[in-house]
């Protein structure tokens, strides 16, 4: 078994399924000799040809477009969106079309699309290249979000997307790029779209989390000492309610850790869910941790605006102290 990190990972996984199926294609910006912005698709242009791995003009609109198309007609493409930023161009093709369109012909065509997407700050990018816009696209019926924070996962999750009948953005954290490796089974395998992760097992809170902050709550929890579940939601739609339910009813306190702002975050529609669900388990109010209410800043100050440990930490004392 490889130890691989996420830029490998995601990688492999596009290998086995180009393999597996020769109706997968990917298509984006400089994805071909260059092997993408962050070289995730390295190696593919080589190895499976231009006519499947293929370089578009800078046109986002025009790639998911394309795209849309090619999966109409029964292909398994794709795309990549260099960053999530460059999203907003080619939101009229992914809301009013992609997510639409089986509706739209009752069943006579689906989508089966997989847009690969990074995600979320860290890296000192420049302006539109650090958002986390999970929540607009999750609101959009017709349309699977996922985002993963570990190889094991992006590599399954991957698989289920380029499998799945319908579309699926693939948000790819990329703080999380290069920063952590495990062991990746070199054998495909799937994760189902929709299931969270209980990444550790506790009784006395529970933080839900997805993406990069993951990796951010686990050196807060440790820093407790007391015994906290950590869930991974992993797909934030559908998303595994279930799961999140059952572990709050057991530990009746509950902290909520995502980047994107705190207004209208997803983070909002699970402390919701908690209170409809679980109200009379609940011994704190649900606390969240985000980003702020404000554009990503430059550099110096990105770090401040990131959800951190210490951060994290607050808020499970507190939630623990109500």
């Amino acid at each position: 078994m490889a130890t691989l990190n996420l830029v490998q990972a995601i990688n492999l996984a596009l290998i086995q399924e180009m393999e597996r199926d020769d109706r997968v294609m990917i298509l984006g910006e400089d994805v071909g000799p260059n092997g993408g912005v962050f070289r995730v698709t390295e190696g593919l242009h080589k190895r499976f040809g231009g006519e499947r791995v293929v370089d578009t003009p800078l046109c986002e609109s025009g790639i998911i477009g394309t795209s849309i198309g090619l999966a109409m007609a029964g292909l398994r493409p794709v795309p990549e969106i260099q960053f999530e930023g460059f999203l907003g161009p080619a939101y009229d093709q992914i809301c009013s079309h992609a997510a639409r369109m089986r509706n739209r012909t009752r069943g006579a065509f689906t989508v089966p699309l997989t847009i690969r997407v990074p995600v979320g700050g860290g890296i000192h990018a420049p302006e539109l290249h650090s958002d986390s816009p999970e929540a607009i696209y999750a609101h959009t019926p017709g349309i699977k979000v996922v985002m993963p924070s570990s190889p094991y996962d992006a590599k399954g999750l991957l698989i289920s997307a380029i499998r799945d009948p319908d579309p699926v953005i693939f948000f790819e954290p990329k703080r999380v790029y290069r920063a952590v490796r495990e062991e990746v089974p070199e054998d495909e395998y799937t994760i189902p779209i929709g299931k969270a992760r209980v990444v550790a097992e506790g009784t006395d809170l529970t933080v839900v989390s997805w993406g990069a902050p993951v990796i951010q709550c686990m050196p807060a929890i440790e820093k407790s000492g007391r015994s906290i579940e950590l869930i991974d939601m992993r797909s934030i739609s559908p998303f595994d309610m279930d799961t999140v339910e059952a572990s709050v009813r057991k530990t009746g306190r509950c902290v909520v850790v995502h980047e994107a702002p705190l207004t209208c975050g997803f983070g909002a529609e699970i402390a919701a869910r908690i209170m409809e669900r679980c109200f009379l388990q609940l011994e704190a109010p649900v606390q969240r941790v985000a980003g702020f209410d404000t554009t990503m800043p430059y550099y110096k100050l990105e770090l401040d605006y990131l959800p951190d440990a210490p951060r994290i930490s607050r808020a499970i004392e507190d939630v623990l102290a109500y």
